[in-house]
């Protein structure tokens, strides 16, 4: 397993209307030591210029897509993308790709089909395109995407995972990949108001098929799905309470096998605006 690494996975990035804010935000959080930043991708025909402007106006921390849509960007702009940014910034980006979802690709008029043969394809694609595995990932959550990004990416980066998840990833891809699941939290105390935070996150992502079904295989049922999830559900996948309550079930993660942890902090579905007194707390906890 490689050097445990903390990183960042914040919506603000995206959301935030201001290039400034973003970059000082960022630059921030490379003061204190966090390894990555990652934020989505969007739903664009290409690359945000926002992961172009975060290395621009950075000098070490690294930026990845978590993830870019197979089904929005061509392998060819997505690839011409990375390799700029790789030649601007040697070993900091990271291209993220992911099958998405049916309800957001067919809202958009494309037929949501065989989403592994297609990202099959895309890595042919970009294999054609000159990009290497090392400069590419994976959100992977079932077995064949996942030994997929064992074969032809730098690893995994799942998303809205429990801690059984990552051992299962971590034997799926083996010890010389990375594994870099996203975790969302919450720095509440409080469990009332704390689990309900959780659950403005957990709702939507509880309808959508790809999550639920990969939930289940770790013998979550539709009762623990109803309602933005049992208690059970929403405690196993959202660590909530004090920094040191918190750490704890990051630190699941990182004994299941992860070499990175992407925290999400959890902000009342405000993503406009960045949690950084939580981002700064868990870094004197973390690193």
């Amino acid at each position: 397993m490689a050097q445990r690494l903390v990183s960042v996975w914040q919506p603000f990035f995206l959301a935030s209307e201001s290039q400034g804010a973003a970059i000082d935000a960022a630059t921030e959080l490379e003061d204190l030591g966090y390894s990555r930043i990652w934020f989505s991708g969007g739903f664009g025909e290409n690359v945000a210029p926002r992961f172009r402007e975060i290395l621009d106006g950075t000098t070490r921390i690294g930026v990845a897509t978590g993830i870019l849509s197979i089904w929005h960007s061509s392998p060819p702009e997505a690839a011409a993308f990375a390799k700029d940014a790789e030649q601007a910034h040697p070993g900091r980006f990271l291209l993220g790709l992911g099958a998405s979802h049916a309800v957001v690709v067919e809202s958009g008029g494309t037929d949501y089909r065989k989403p592994y043969s297609r990202m099959v394809q895309y890595l042919d694609g970009l294999d054609a395109a000159g990009l290497p595995p090392e400069r590419r990932i994976l959100a992977a959550l079932g077995p064949r995407m996942l030994e997929l990004s064992r074969d032809r990416s730098t690893g995994a980066h799942p998303y809205f995972v429990p801690a059984e998840h990552t051992a299962e990833a971590r034997a799926a891809i083996g010890p010389d990949r990375l594994l870099a699941p996203e975790v969302a939290v919450v720095l509440d105390a409080d469990p009332t108001t704390a689990r309900a935070t959780a659950r403005q996150y957990t709702s939507g992502y509880l309808a959508l098929p790809n999550y639920t079904n990969n939930l289940r295989r770790f013998g979550w049922t539709d009762e623990d799905f109803a309602d933005g999830g049992s208690d059970r559900l929403v405690d196993a996948l959202i660590p909530w309470g004090s920094v040191e309550k918190v750490v704890a079930g990051l630190e699941k993660h990182y004994q299941a096998g992860a070499d990175e942890v992407a925290i999400q902090v959890l902000n009342g579905g405000d993503d406009t605006a960045f949690p950084a007194d939580a981002f700064r707390a868990l870094a004197a906890a973390l690193i």
